[in-house]
């Protein structure tokens, strides 16, 4: 019926279809949220600005001492809301990079793997690894070479107690 090259053929081409979808849509709808975000934190200190706006007025009836108070709390509410909807905004932004970054290492990988091609080694780890394995040799090699040290200092002092001195004697 269908020979097995055409199965595997028709296998990734399918499987190149849904990457390349999940990648469009992975795109989209990262753009989406940082959308939504930047829209979100433009309207909440609207809002606050326009709350300030009508406490700067009503305060505007009272007396321009009381205008100059609510001027300046409004200013420092506006300055606060403004602040929290940017930190709002970046860290939902970093969070819609962190999630995008990782969708985009994942196609590539993917598509790598469909391409044929094998991953890279990971030097740093290798690299990593081997200076970690000469500190410890190193390290073993001091300390076994200490204790070699004091055991023969032990047994010099040991054998310099013990020993018997012997004289020769001046009869011959």
């Amino acid at each position: 019926m269908f020979s097995r090259k055409n199965k595997a053929e028709r296998t990734a081409a399918q499987a190149w279809e849904y990457l390349s979808s999940a990648m469009a849509t992975a795109g989209g709808e990262a753009r989406e949220v940082g959308k939504h975000t930047a829209d979100a934190a433009g309207s909440g200190a609207a809002a606050v600005g326009a709350k300030a706006s009508e406490l700067a007025s009503r305060a505007g009836k009272t007396g321009s001492k009381m205008a100059d108070k609510a001027a300046k709390r409004s200013s420092k509410a506006a300055g606060r809301a403004s602040k929290k909807g940017s930190k709002l905004a970046d860290k939902a932004g970093a969070r819609v990079n962190s999630a995008a970054d990782e969708a985009w290492a994942r196609a590539n990988a993917a598509a790598n793997a469909l391409a044929g091609h094998k991953p890279g080694l990971p030097w740093g780890l290798i690299v990593g690894v081997g200076l970690l394995g000469a500190a410890l040799g190193w390290a073993a090699a001091t300390s076994a070479r200490a204790a070699l040290e004091r055991q023969a200092e032990r047994e010099e002092i040991e054998l310099a107690e013990t020993a018997v001195v012997v004289t020769p004697t001046l009869d011959d």
